[in-house]
C-alpha cells in the first residue's frame, strides 16, 4: 500500500512574515523534508486592502485529488474559503465565535457608556 499523501501548508518565509507553500506531500514526512510538488502559494498576512492573498494551480489539485491525496484541516477550510469545496464546519465555528466576541464589545461599551451618563 503506497503512504498516504496530504495537501497541506508547508511554513516558508522569515521571521514576523510567514508565507505558505500548498504542497502535496507525504502525510508522515518530516519537517523539514521537501514536499512533491508545490501546487500554490498562501500570503496570510493582508496587503494595503486587507486582503490575504492565495495562488492555487487548481489543474495540479485536481490531479492530486485524483491521486487519493486528502486536503489537512487547514487547507480544508482555505479550499472551502476559496469556493472549491464546500465550507469547512470550523469556518463557521471560527465566524461564529468572532461575531458574539464582537457582541459582548459592544453590550461591554453600550453598558459603560450607560454608567458614565447615569454617574453625570
Amino acid at each position: 500500500m503506497p503512504p498516504a499523501i496530504r495537501i497541506q501548508l508547508m511554513l516558508k518565509g522569515c521571521a514576523n512574515r510567514p508565507v505558505y507553500h500548498i504542497v502535496a506531500a507525504y502525510r508522515k514526512r518530516r519537517p523539514h523534508e521537501e514536499a512533491l510538488e508545490q501546487i500554490g502559494s498562501f500570503d496570510p498576512m493582508p496587503n494595503e486592502r486587507n486582503e490575504k492573498l492565495v495562488a492555487i494551480n487548481f489543474d495540479r489539485l485536481k490531479y492530486w485529488f485524483g491521486q487519493g491525496a486528502k486536503p489537512s484541516r487547514g487547507m480544508g477550510c482555505l479550499l472551502g474559503l476559496a469556493g472549491y469545496t464546500r465550507v469547512h464546519p470550523i469556518t463557521y465555528m471560527r465566524a461564529w465565535r468572532a461575531r458574539q466576541a464582537k457582541l459582548d464589545e459592544l453590550k461591554k461599551e453600550e453598558a459603560a457608556e450607560g454608567k458614565e451618563a447615569a454617574g453625570s
